[in-house]
């Protein structure tokens, strides 16, 4: 079974002995030996507060008491702490159900489909040049690095449109709208450079954030609660999102920060009705990190990670269970 993650093979229905649940704050989770069980790891090592499961092909560390995963070292930031009661420790169920399931399994994500179109939208433009700094403006990098991926996929046999191919001003809502406008099946890809101070550096990569999940580092509101357009491919996007990422980390090398999958409720990947994500590729406002935005050998890494993992994913969703595996 080929896989985003390249995980070994996993059962298609619940364990006999059922899952092995408790709720902590009203919140239902899951056992982290129920997880083992489930998807075949063959190993559970426990050194102080970590947990770490493997198998032939993954390897998961979670840190008890943090909300940070690693999945063959692709970092994943999960919604709510792995928790301890008595001497077993806890995921909650949504992380089990919404992060770690479609990425070790998503030929079995339902709505995910077979598709040849690719949506590339590069961020900002026109009057909004996005974060900016002496060596250019977002809006440019984000510009040619949708032209260089464009290129790229459609050399591999893949449609690609852009929501915009010229340094022209769109609204959120005018990205969205031409996104939904294609009624093929499609991905969408939001393209993006980042700024945060001069201390802050590496890659990041979002999906839409689930019903009852608050946008990153916010505090939870009654809003959050509400389903948008894009939780259709809550698992899709989660998925097409670690392809992505972790394709990315491998184009780049050991010395890239990895900053995580994270799940927030842009309004770029709120209102798509395919499956979303939106890419960071970097920290205009580090020292470093601008100046290799800057050069054509990181911009082509970017370039050769996304289209690597497009058809990756492209490959393991379109895959079902039952399917012979590939030689």
């Amino acid at each position: 079974m080929v896989l985003v993650l390249a995980a070994g093979p996993a059962r298609s229905a619940a364990p006999a002995t059922g899952w092995d649940t408790t709720k902590i704050e009203g919140r239902e989770y899951v056992s982290v030996e129920s997880i083992k069980r489930f998807y075949n790891f063959a190993k559970m090592t426990r050194v102080g507060a970590s947990v770490v499961l493997e198998n032939a092909k993954v390897e998961m560390k979670l840190k008890v008491g943090g909300n940070e995963c690693l999945m063959n070292n692709v970092k994943f930031v999960f919604c709510h702490p792995i928790e301890t009661v008595g001497e077993k420790n806890y995921v909650s169920r949504i992380d089990l159900a919404k992060l770690i399931d479609p990425v070790l399994r998503p030929n079995f994500i339902q709505n995910a489909g077979d598709f040849r179109t690719v949506v590339l939208d590069a961020g900002h433009g026109g009057k909004d040049p996005g974060a900016t700094n002496p060596l250019g403006s977002e809006a440019m990098y984000n510009l040619k690095l949708a032209g260089l991926v464009k290129k790229q996929l459609e050399a591999k046999g893949f449609r690609v449109v852009m929501t915009r191919d010229t340094n022209e001003y769109l609204s959120l809502q005018e990205r969205v709208d031409f996104a939904n406008a294609i009624k093929e099946s499609a991905i969408y890809v939001s393209i993006h450079f980042n700024s945060g101070g001069s201390s802050a550096r590496g890659i990041e990569t979002f999906t839409l954030s689930p019903p009852g999940v608050p946008h990153y580092d916010h505090d939870f509101k009654t809003a959050d609660l509400q389903t948008r357009a894009g939780n259709e491919h809550d698992s899709a996007n989660i998925a097409l999102a670690t392809s992505v990422h972790g394709s990315i980390l491998r184009r780049l090398g050991t010395n890239t920060f990895d900053r995580g999958i994270k799940r927030a409720r842009f309004s770029v990947l709120s209102g798509v009705r395919h499956p979303a994500i939106l890419l960071e590729g970097g920290f205009m406002s580090h020292p470093y990190e601008a100046r290799l935005i800057d050069k054509e050998a990181y911009q082509n890494a970017l370039a050769g990670g996304l289209v690597d993992a497009i058809g990756k994913y492209r490959f393991a969703v379109a895959r079902k269970p039952g399917d012979a595996p590939a030689n």
